[in-house]
């Protein structure tokens, strides 16, 4: 009877077991239908709907979008791609290697000429900051180049010829001849705050017409890069990507106008590691407006040797510490001596703005000519004191230097210099035309001329002034012989041809 018991159950157990798996299997057999009835696709839509989640404020404090694509469009038709071409300096050349047409012109006279080798390529960046064509760039992209190129957003490419540079800022100016150009408009980089918005545009790493984004990390930053004896350097910071190809091109806020041209990085490896650096706005305009005006930038000095205040050095002069910029030395006969300024002087303000580095007072000096006034407010034994300065240039005065920019003197690629009386007796000549500085353009295109070469005949004709270079020239076609000497008084000739 137990047994009997035993096996009724075992029975139920298994036909529970029959009827939970009989209902498993029906449902698996159901959702294999039901998946041949309704198989998966794929929707491809052309835009997903969102919202805009990143705000920002305007000058007048209103909200708005956090958005670059605006800015982009226009941004990008006024940056160009710059690509400057030099010829290898170290080639050698004899006068059977001359063009055949200058051969015959010239004769056995060449001499001192080097051949169009295998030619080195740079490129770069640059802004379009007018429509008569008036292009901005880093000195360095077109440095020593013998041909500048401009390509435009569009492609279009153009010769460009160099109106003037400035070492000391790292700036050239360049000009195509192109018509419909868009162009950037330079806002003032004073309002420009630390943590505002940027664009970077340029062609980096052969990447043309690249746009990054980042913040102003910081404004009057020195870096100590350039080399000239009277750099400045008041960079503002950003961390928008910067690489090599970049430089040149330009910092926008999101309104799209410039605040600055991308000149530089911080970095180990050549590449982009967060730190980029471009030469503010207004000293872009200073420099511009230099330019065009005289043909040379207009440089005012104070005449001293400067340090950015801090506590070590408030500690190791004994002054009690004030945020300003400590004058180490005062030049002698220098606008800052005639005006009664001494070593110790802490200067405090420069025409009633806040001087708290030195890379800032040299950024507000930058932007004066000689003979301009300049109110500092200095801290003297601990009282302060206001000292009115009248700067003076390199030279020691405050005159304004011009150089002649005659069309047919750009063509050529050089600034020119009437030769003193003193260097002229010493030389014994009759006058002459110095090459004080060489850019782009036929001189060292297809010349081996060094800067310092004193210009004496033209074609034979005897050159006293430098109009007299311009007269020889204006007009002329095909082969023209430069005639002169260097200070070591050896003669040299110089061949080029200039286009009918």
């Amino acid at each position: 009877m137990e047994r009997e018991k035993q096996t009724n159950s075992t029975w139920k157990i298994y036909l529970f077991s029959a009827l939970i798996a009989l209902g498993v299997s029906a449902l698996v057999l159901g959702i294999d239908r039901a998946t041949e009835k309704e198989a998966p696709t794929t929707v491809q839509v052309e835009t997903v709907s969102g919202k805009n989640v990143l705000y920002t404020k305007d000058d007048d404090g209103n909200i708005k979008p956090l958005d670059f694509t605006d800015t982009a469009k226009e941004v990008l038709d006024a940056v160009v791609h710059i690509k400057s071409v030099q010829s290898d300096p170290h080639a050698n050349m004899d006068t059977d290697q001359m063009p055949d047409a200058f051969r015959e012109f010239f004769g056995d006279m060449f001499r001192g000429q080097t051949p169009q080798s295998r030619p080195r390529v740079g490129t770069g960046s640059g802004v379009i900051i007018s429509d008569k064509g008036y292009i901005v760039t880093n000195n360095h992209v077109i440095d020593k180049a013998e041909e500048v190129e401009v390509t435009l957003y569009n492609n279009e490419s153009y010769k460009a010829t160099v109106i003037g540079t400035d070492p000391t800022t790292d700036l050239a100016l360049l000009q195509i001849k192109a018509k419909n150009l868009k162009t950037m408009a330079l806002v003032n980089s004073d309002n420009v705050e630390v943590g505002e918005w940027v664009l970077a545009v340029g062609n980096p790493m052969g990447l043309n017409s690249t746009v990054t984004a980042g913040i102003v990390s910081a404004k009057a930053r020195s870096i100590n890069i350039n080399p000239d004896r009277f750099a400045v350097e008041s960079f503002i910071q950003t961390d928008a990507a910067i690489n090599p190809g970049n430089s040149g091109g330009a910092l926008v806020n999101l309104d799209g106008n410039l605040v600055g041209i991308n000149t530089a990085i911080a970095s180990r490896t050549g590449s982009y590691t967060g730190y980029g650096f471009a030469v503010p706005s207004n000293i872009v305009t200073k420099v511009v407006e230099d330019l065009l005006q005289y043909g040379d930038v207009q440089r005012g000095m104070l005449g001293v040797t400067i340090r950015t205040m801090d506590g070590a050095l408030a500690k190791q002069k004994d002054v009690d510490f004030v945020k300003g910029v400590w004058v180490e030395q005062v030049g002698e006969d220098s606008a800052a001596d005639k005006a009664g300024m001494e070593s110790g002087d802490i200067i405090l303000e420069v025409d009633g703005k806040k001087t708290n580095t030195s890379p800032l007072l040299q950024e507000m000096i930058a932007r004066k000519r000689p003979g301009d006034e300049v109110e500092l407010l200095v801290n003297r034994d601990g009282k302060e004191r206001t000292i009115t300065v009248v700067l003076q240039n390199a030279q020691g005065s405050t005159a304004i230097s011009r150089v002649e920019k005659k069309e047919i003197l750009n063509l050529l690629g050089a600034d020119f210099e009437t030769v003193d009386k003193e260097l002229a007796e010493k030389l014994d000549i009759d006058g002459g035309v110095r090459v004080n500085k060489l850019y782009p353009g036929k001189i060292r295109q297809e010349t081996q001329m060094r800067e310092g070469f004193i210009i004496t005949h033209i074609d034979g004709k005897r050159v006293r002034e430098i109009e007299d270079v311009a007269a020889a020239l204006e007009n002329k076609k095909g082969g023209v012989m430069l005639e002169g000497m260097y200070e070591d008084g050896k003669k040299y000739y110089y061949a080029f041809g200039l286009d009918s």
